[in-house]
């Protein structure tokens, strides 16, 4: 037994020497990180296996690829698949056991800490129905030259390795145009990253609406002191001044958020103030999961009032039959990152913004909170953000002078975006009534302003009166 113990010993030893060597140019992480980094690899690879798999319906060579993509490490992880239970569990050369479990309605969730109240969330799907889209999933409104163009584009990004997985585009309300890759069909639930922070945006507008919120402060019980002034504009604005580390490196604040923490927001809440709020623009994962949280606590702290509010407030309004919002261990949204989507759904969210938060006779959310989420916000060192929205111009259009650098020069000028890693897109172009989704895979750059600039109808004339 000794033996057998020393030469395991040994054999940990000489692949901690592996790493050692390996970690700095190959795998992408400091020896120093090493804890950190299998933490952080084998809770990404439970939870995307995990979501790709029982989620969007992947094999695991995609879910693995898709992986990889993020660090060379990944390509090590042994991911197991329990089809009975449900589960995916990662480890990395032996270390790091980490499980991911899928619930129906709520996705994948890392196992940590106690989940138990998730097991008794019920959320019932919705309905298929065959009513024109919109409302259903029937499309009697294809354009032919313009679904030729969209399928054009989809073969192009995809023979050049940016693995566009579909394309969608809105014209005056109705869906024009769509393009699939192969094993993705209109039903097809992908992940936006933070797309799912406009959703969480929307879901505050929609709460405000049915129940007219004025936010008192402070705006959690936890906060004193100074950050009892952050506002929820602030945090709407990501200009709460919170000192959030977004780096997507081991250790940091956004892998311990998203990988190995029971509340998601907790990283957050416990950030301290960097800058007066207002008065700084900071991108920050953290702010959202700390909108969720709110939002969460406002429907009385239950992982089901949550899961109910989602469902009868925006998605069965709004036919989102083929989505999931994932929650944290705790029972609150992820509203950073853990959206699944199909386009259709996708579309549908940037329709309702389109027109202005009216979805058939119903005011869902407030046209001032709307013009709000697509306008500039007043910090001094990045305007061109809304509420969880970006914009293609930090100039308000009711500003006189120049707009200034556009985010897409292709693009109108009262253009505003969802946008997610691995350029996921919706674009809302109120100027020419379009909306255009784009999902996908991109490890590095995609052409979003010249690909969507050729999918809207007119788009001479109109961006020239947008400005351009």
């Amino acid at each position: 037994m000794k033996k057998i113990i020393l030469t395991l010993s040994a054999g940990l030893a000489g692949l901690l020497l592996i790493l050692a060597l390996l970690a700095p140019t190959i795998l992408g992480f400091s020896i120093t990180q090493l804890g950190n980094a299998v933490r952080v690899a084998t809770g990404m690879g439970a939870k995307l296996a995990c979501s790709g798999h029982f989620v969007s319906g992947f094999d695991a060579a995609t879910n693995l690829e898709d992986l990889a993509s993020y660090s060379p490490a990944n390509r090590l992880l042994d991911l197991q698949y329990d089809e009975t239970r449900k589960q995916v569990t990662a480890t990395l050369l032996g270390m790091g056991k980490t499980r991911a479990t899928f619930r129906p309605g709520l996705g994948c969730t890392l196992d940590i800490g106690n989940t138990k109240a998730l097991d008794q969330v019920v959320i019932q799907p919705l309905a298929e129905s065959s009513a024109e889209w919109p409302e259903g999933n029937s499309t009697g409104n294809i354009d032919s030259s313009l679904q030729q163009q969209l399928d054009e584009i989809l073969q192009q990004d995809n023979s050049a390795g940016l693995q566009t997985r579909a394309l969608l585009v809105v014209q005056d309300g109705k869906l024009v145009a769509e393009s699939y890759a192969d094993g993705i069909n209109a039903q097809t639930p992908l992940l936006g990253w933070s797309m799912g922070k406009s959703l969480t945006a929307m879901m505050v507008g929609r709460l405000q609406a049915i129940h007219d919120l004025e936010p008192v402060q402070p705006l959690f019980p936890q906060w004193t002191g100074e950050r009892s002034a952050v506002t929820l504009e602030n945090l709407l604005q990501m200009s709460s001044g919170l000192d959030f580390d977004e780096t997507y490196a081991p250790g940091s604040d956004a892998t311990q958020m998203l990988f190995s923490a029971h509340s998601a927001s907790d990283v957050a809440m416990t950030s301290p103030l960097a800058h007066q709020p207002g008065d700084h623009f900071s991108y920050s994962s953290g702010t959202t999961n700390l909108l969720a949280r709110w939002v969460f606590e406002q429907l009385g702290a239950s992982p089901q009032a949550s899961a109910d509010f989602l469902q009868q407030q925006l998605l069965t309004p709004l036919g989102m039959r083929h989505t999931t919002f994932e929650v944290d261990p705790s029972g609150v949204y992820v509203g950073s990152s853990y959206i699944y989507a199909s386009a259709r759904d996708w579309a549908r969210l940037g329709l309702l913004m389109l027109n202005q938060g009216r979805w058939r006779e119903e005011q869902l959310i407030a046209e001032s909170w709307v013009a709000a989420a697509s306008s500039p916000n007043q910090s001094q060192n990045e305007s061109a953000y809304g509420y969880q929205f970006w914009l293609n111009s930090g100039t308000s259009p009711n500003d006189d002078g120049e707009a200034g650098e556009l985010r897409f020069p292709e693009l109108p000028q009262d253009s505003y975006f969802m946008l997610g890693n691995r350029k996921q897109a919706v674009m809302i172009s109120p100027s020419t009534a379009t909306v255009v989704v784009r999902l996908g895979w991109s490890a590095g750059d995609y052409p979003t302003g010249e690909n969507f600039a050729r999918l809207i109808p007119g788009k001479n004339s109109a961006t020239q009166s947008a400005g351009l």
